[in-house]
């Protein structure tokens, strides 16, 4: 017995080649959250923007989290030139500036070091 299903897979060559999903669910998929993981691990697509496009780690994640430097600055209490400074590699980043930039993006200090 099949069971009825909103997704259709589209098939090429005997493999399946494209999935059509309801837009509803594809917008859900589009604007999910990037996923954060518990303690001290960094998720691979943010240690591949370090790697190929050369990010410092905060600057990476921020990017990854889809935020805007105006937003982090603001809400760890900082300039936004200040943060552009730190993300270039320009300012080193002090623990305290560390921890609340961390907390900011909803992550652990640990993370963006």
């Amino acid at each position: 017995m099949s069971t009825p299903t909103t997704i259709q897979t589209i098939m090429q060559n005997g493999k399946p080649a494209f999935v059509v999903i309801p837009y509803d669910e594809f917008r859900k998929m589009l604007f999910q959250k990037p996923r954060i993981p518990q303690g001290d691990a960094v998720p691979h697509e943010v240690i591949s923007l370090t790697v190929r496009k050369g990010f410092t780690l905060l600057r990476a994640w921020r990017e990854y989290l889809g935020l805007t430097q105006v937003e982090v600055a603001r809400s760890a209490g900082i300039s936004q030139a200040a943060l552009s400074q730190m993300e270039s590699g320009e300012k080193s980043l002090r623990k305290a500036t560390r921890e609340k930039l961390a907390q900011a993006m909803g992550l652990n200090s640990e993370q963006v070091v």
